[in-house]
């Protein structure tokens, strides 16, 4: 391997990552319940719209769409079905482009929005010809469709983004069948407004990924996320940038120069990057967080996933990027593009129309200059010196946000990130880092398209798959069963009753106990009863025994103790990888036994047991030495048990 290619990977690895999450929970967890909705005949329900009263989700899927009943926290009821899909001879038709019949020509549906208070706007591949469909959001029936070039990709499997405002669609896909042709376009547009796209005479975009879209409604413009090789660089390897782009929302174009085409548009890089190390440069997902009432809305904050294109394995991190950074890097200075060196290069002087919108009336010079000059020079950076939390055992593919208030008044923010290995982290942002408080899994085989919608007034996210629909509450409060779990927990959304002695949600407006910076347990849980009395265990004389302990947390550490022993002899006793204690009944052996966890530097006794002789005469040995061979003997048939089991 080349030097330069080992320093790259050295610089990777030596970023700090985040703390394994505090407690997992495996698919099916009796502990931590998901609801999953599926259907025998549907599949691929992955494109998800929650109703604006959060009692509707909408699902498109392969060849159908579905309205789901979600009112309820604990079941998903199928309120109605659109079947949508291509007629035989459309099939035929897909696999003469050379694509699988079964795999590729289904009609996955990729965009699925509200178009007006009335009917739903979805856009489907169909057999890769896209077609697009009204949905009579009361009667839930298909009211129209069309053919849709440019309004969803052709290819099932390639990323795109849609938002509707004002009954105006705004898209970012690709619009050919090979799926190289990327656009961002306006359709529907009203006022006597002509559609508007991108000018084809330069190549704006270059393979890129997009992952999201966003509305900034007070500057009325919008932002588009994606990932695209970057041509301002001349390496030998195609290195990939995350951006942002922006166009106006009212853009109409110009009278002569872009006619039709978006005058506003610019892209800027965003920078993900701790310091001193290389920056993570490909862009996996954003979530808009919109900032509290009353807050102004340059305060908005962008949660993006990004992983690296230098990892040789999976990594991830996650940053923030703010509305108004955003905003200033589009106001700032420029770069432009020589059409005849095909080279990027500092614009000279300032040009202050660049990134604004209104442009209609402007001159054809100045026009012309926004053709050349569409890149900015500057970055966005994010909120803060670098991520917010870093994985270099997980790869993000989807994340989500909410902001909560604690028990003390602060407000905290929740992450939901979702892996490619089908778990989902609930992570809480704490002033001395990133905490995950838990990991669960939400879906077994791995999945090319999925999807994450989050509903923080019904306090569920919903996770889209090939497998179905899981409902996934964000906080399960009782799984926590003694105050001193509960407070390490550092959930934001849990807390110890001291009135009802369980651990719920601050909802409940009871005295509460919470502590999410320190998870100071002794000052909190001043009086907690032990967990149990002693377990009586009965063996007899030259038995194993194997006493089990479980860890309450992946983070704490277990310690097994005895009154009869300062530290419990390795010839005697064998410490499992699983917290069990394992020994021989012998007369040195019979006695207490606590198993104790530790973490935070707090120690909780998890189990206690009481391991007494059950009288055996035949277990009395006449002859001392005979007795000294017959332990030997069990001592030795003992570990062949232990290695056996």
């Amino acid at each position: 391997m080349a030097p330069s290619v080992l320093l790259l990977l050295g610089l990777l690895s030596s970023t700090g990552s985040l703390p394994p999450p505090r407690t997992s929970f495996l698919l099916n967890s009796a502990d931590r319940p998901l609801v999953l909705f599926s259907l025998p005949d549907v599949h691929n329900t992955t494109t998800l719209l929650l109703s604006d009263d959060g009692s509707t989700l909408y699902v498109g899927a392969r060849d159908a769409i579905l309205s789901l009943d979600v009112s309820q926290s604990d079941i998903i009821h199928l309120k109605k079905k659109v079947e949508w899909s291509p007629s035989e001879s459309e099939i035929n038709e897909c696999q003469l482009k050379g694509k699988n019949a079964e795999v590729d020509c289904p009609n996955f549906v990729r965009v699925l929005q509200p178009i007006n208070s009335t009917h739903l706007y979805a856009c489907g591949s169909y057999a890769y010809t896209p077609h697009d469909a009204y949905i009579d959001a009361e009667s839930f029936s298909m009211v129209q469709q069309d053919e849709a070039k440019g309004r969803c990709p052709f290819s099932p499997f390639q990323r795109n983004t849609a938002i509707t405002v004002d009954g105006e669609l705004f898209t970012a896909t690709t619009t050919d069948l090979r799926g190289t042709k990327p656009q961002i376009s306006r359709h529907f547009s009203k006022d006597g407004r002509p559609d508007v796209s991108q000018d084809s005479s330069l190549s704006l975009l270059h393979e890129p990924v997009f992952v999201s879209s966003s509305l900034d409604s007070s500057d009325r413009k919008l932002y588009f996320f994606f990932s695209e090789v970057g041509k301002e660089f001349s390496f030998v390897d195609e290195l990939r940038i995350a951006r942002v782009a922006q166009v106006c929302k009212d853009d109409v174009g110009g009278r002569s120069t872009l006619q039709k085409k978006w005058t506003s548009f610019a892209k800027a890089p965003l920078l993900c990057q701790s310091h001193r190390q290389l920056p993570f440069n490909v862009l996996q997902d954003v979530f808009t967080l919109q900032p509290p009432e009353g807050t102004d809305a340059s305060e908005t904050l962008f949660y993006a996933a990004f992983t690296s294109q230098w990892s040789s394995g999976p990594e991830s991190a996650v940053c923030v990027f703010k509305l108004q950074d955003v905003r200033a890097a589009f106001t700032e200075s420029y770069r432009t593009f020589n059409l005849l060196t095909h080279q990027w290069s500092p614009q000279l002087g300032k040009h202050s129309y660049l990134g604004k919108c209104g442009l209609d009336n402007a001159s054809d010079s100045e026009l012309a200059e926004v053709k050349r000059s569409f890149l900015t020079s500057n970055s966005v950076k994010p909120v803060g010196v670098g991520p917010l939390a870093v994985s270099s055992g997980q790869q993000y593919s989807r994340v989500a946000a909410m902001r909560t208030q604690a028990a003390d008044g602060k407000q905290y923010t929740v992450l939901f990130l979702l892996t490619e290995s089908g778990f989902l982290h609930k992570v809480v942002l704490l002033n001395r880092g990133a905490h995950i408080i838990e990991e669960i899994q939400v879906f077994t085989q791995p999945q090319l398209v999925k999807n994450i919608i989050l509903s923080p007034s019904k306090g569920v996210l919903y996770v889209g798959t090939s497998e179905g629909v899981t409902a996934v509450p964000v906080a399960r409060c009782s799984i926590y069963r003694s105050c001193s779990q509960c407070v390490l927990a550092r959930d934001p959304l849990c807390g110890w009753s001291r009135t009802s002695r369980v651990c719920t949600g601050l909802d409940s407006h009871e005295n509460m106990v919470q502590d999410l910076e320190d998870g100071n347990v002794e000052e909190e849980c001043l009086i907690q009863t032990r967990v149990s009395l002693d377990t009586e265990v009965g063996v007899h004389l030259n038995e194993a025994v194997r006493l089990q302990c479980q860890k309450p947390s992946n983070l704490a550490t277990l310690t097994w103790t005895s009154p009869r022993f300062r530290n419990l002899p390795e010839k005697l006793f064998i410490l499992s990888a699983d917290g069990s204690l394992s020994f021989l009944a012998t007369a040195d052996t019979f006695g207490i036994y606590r198993c104790e966890a530790v973490e935070g530097g707090y120690k909780e006794e998890v189990a206690s047991y009481a391991v007494r002789q059950i009288a055996s005469p035949r277990s009395m040995s006449p002859n001392p030495i005979a007795g000294e061979n017959h332990v030997a003997n069990n001592m030795l048939w003992f570990w062949l048990w232990y290695f056996m089991f």
